[in-house]
């Protein structure tokens, strides 16, 4: 028989968070290398942090979220936090219960500004690449990419003249200000991005966008 289109608000749940994460999913994997890193850190975190006063920020569920914006090619910290709202398998890789308050935009982007400045970021992934179970993947054989498929933390907006000239300054929001590029002339060499100085400019063809 047909079934009915109905809508039922269960108040309680029966089922863990953790079943519902298939057995096979990469991000299974991903998660046990992941938490091995980070309880060699522990130390690391300790010194960043006051022994006193209002709790911040997990510095290992910053880290598991930062992966994920990266995996999952996710713009901005506002969508990210959007995303770990409603996304239970977000919630399960960062170490948030189905019930737990989602942190706010900012109070994220200044909590990951303290572990970058505290380069804890390099840490980690040296930490990462130093796992038994990495290293044996490794390999010091090089190879070429087409850079024009790399994603960057950087917009053409972010790129400015590297002697600060006749560009506007971000806007009270810390977002790039609105600028009109055509008719400028821009390369590496006179331009740098101010989100990823590693970025740099690239085109796939003559005529084509950068």
């Amino acid at each position: 028989m047909r079934g009915e289109d109905r809508r039922n608000e269960g108040i309680f749940s029966y089922v863990r968070l953790e079943e519902r994460v298939p057995s096979d999913h990469p991000l299974r994997a991903i998660q046990s290398l992941v938490n091995a890193a980070l309880a060699g850190l522990s130390p690391e975190f300790a010194a960043l942090y006051a022994r006193l006063g209002r709790p911040s920020i997990p510095p290992e569920r910053l880290l598991r979220a930062l992966l994920l914006q990266a995996f999952y090619t996710v713009r901005s910290e506002r969508l990210l936090m959007e995303q770990l709202d409603y996304n239970l398998l977000f919630r399960w890789f960062v170490g948030l219960s189905i019930d737990e308050a989602v942190w706010d935009a900012t109070v994220f982007s200044k909590n990951r500004d303290r572990l970058l400045e505290g380069d804890i970021a390099r840490k980690f992934f040296a930490a990462v690449l130093n796992l038994p179970q990495v290293r044996k993947l490794l390999s010091s054989e090089h190879f070429t990419v087409d850079g024009t498929l790399i994603e960057a933390w950087a917009s053409l907006k972010s790129f400015r003249p590297r002697d600060d000239s006749g560009e506007p300054p971000p806007s009270d929001g810390g977002r790039n200000a609105e600028a009109d590029f055509h008719g400028q002339k821009r390369s590496n060499a006179t331009h740098a991005s101010t989100s990823d100085p590693d970025a740099r400019l690239a085109r796939k063809g003559d005529g084509k966008e950068a």
